[in-house]
């Protein structure tokens, strides 16, 4: 009977050990399933210009939407190859937990509880943010401190909704939330009337801006009231596919740190500088064996899809009909007075 139990024993232990390896090994085989798939499974948003956003024929472009490009070029060899999830801001994290997509690139901020609280790793900021409320210029209100007795519209499940709390009660003012899940239900409710303010991200406001019947008839206010770093996100746990999406974006900074782009890397192949020979993958560099790469994965990235000045200047600079200041802002790189900054590739 004894032997019997510990064979029992002995037999459940080796289940559970065997189960509890595979379910590591299934949790770590993003970046070698993103090469058998031949796609990246990239979670966007549901239409937001600038950041994520689906034209008549159905081609993603935007800010966010090209960290994944950046992704596929770097694994795939081809910056075509993903696959976009629209989600709404409630979907998102599940889509994520549930292996939906693997990289969730849709203007998400990067807080504690979300970082060490829900199994997900946050990579890296590709745009520093901070809430913001839009109103009609007719409402005659110029700052924050007008805002009592208010109706305001957001999206439910975001950060938005909880700053938009903690504002009006550190104010000690009256409002009335109008949420919904979808951006598009909250840009239409507002633009009928439904409420006298919208809340978001200022980057959100201004994107959702160009969608009002009369954009010029809105106005966001001065004020900022909260801390919104936006990234990219993947799953906890899965070292290896975090540092490929984390190195993705970093190389997109530093090259446009080094002044390397999209138009003069080729000529840039022969340089002598160290520095620019690692982040172009020139002859001789090896970045790429600690990512599971090819050395030529940061070129791609870079000629396929660019440096992050020119994704910038693409989808929310001056000539764009966002037209978010980039000059004095956090977005600016470091040595430009900024916070964009990236480590070192080499």
């Amino acid at each position: 009977m004894k032997k019997a139990i510990k064979l029992i024993c002995g037999l459940s232990l080796f289940a559970f050990l065997l189960t509890s390896c595979g379910g590591d090994s299934a949790k770590n085989n993003t970046l070698e399933a993103t090469k058998k798939q031949g796609f990246v499974k990239c979670g966007v948003s549901q239409g937001l210009p600038g950041f994520s956003n689906a034209d008549e024929a159905g081609k993603w472009t935007g800010l966010d939407v090209d960290v994944c490009r950046a992704v596929a070029a770097a694994v795939l060899g081809d910056s075509s190859k993903v696959k976009y999830t629209p989600l709404s801001a409630k979907e998102r994290f599940t889509a994520l937990q549930a292996g939906d997509i693997d990289v969730l690139s849709r203007n998400t901020t990067w807080t504690l509880e979300r970082d060490a609280g829900i199994g997900l790793t946050f990579v890296g900021v590709n745009f520093y943010d901070g809430q913001g409320f839009m109103v009609r210029k007719s409402s005659g209100i110029t700052s924050v401190n007008g805002l009592n007795n208010t109706k305001v519209c957001t999206n439910t499940g975001t950060t938005t909704e909880l700053n938009m709390r903690d504002f009006f009660k550190s104010k000690g003012f009256k409002y009335e939330p109008v949420v919904f899940e979808k951006a598009d239900e909250v840009v239409a409710a507002y633009d009928s009337g439904r409420c006298d303010t919208y809340t978001t991200d200022k980057s959100g406001l201004a994107a959702q801006r160009t969608k009002m019947k009369n954009p010029d008839e809105h106005v966001v206010l001065p004020e900022t009231i909260s801390k919104e770093p936006l990234g990219p996100v993947v799953r906890e746990g899965d070292s290896a596919w975090e540092d490929v999406v984390r190195w993705s974006l970093n190389v997109m900074i530093e090259a446009e740190e080094y002044g390397v782009t999209s138009k003069n890397i080729d000529n840039m192949m022969s340089t002598e500088n160290p520095a620019i020979q690692r982040i172009i993958g020139a002859e001789g560099s090896k970045t790429g064996a600690g990512l599971g790469l090819d050395n030529k994965w940061s070129y791609r990235i870079i000629k396929q899809v660019g440096n992050y000045g020119e994704l910038y200047e693409k989808h929310v600079g001056a000539n764009t009909p966002i037209a978010l200041p980039r000059k004095g802002s956090a977005n600016a790189s470091w040595r430009n007075g900024g916070a964009l900054y990236a480590p070192p590739v080499r």
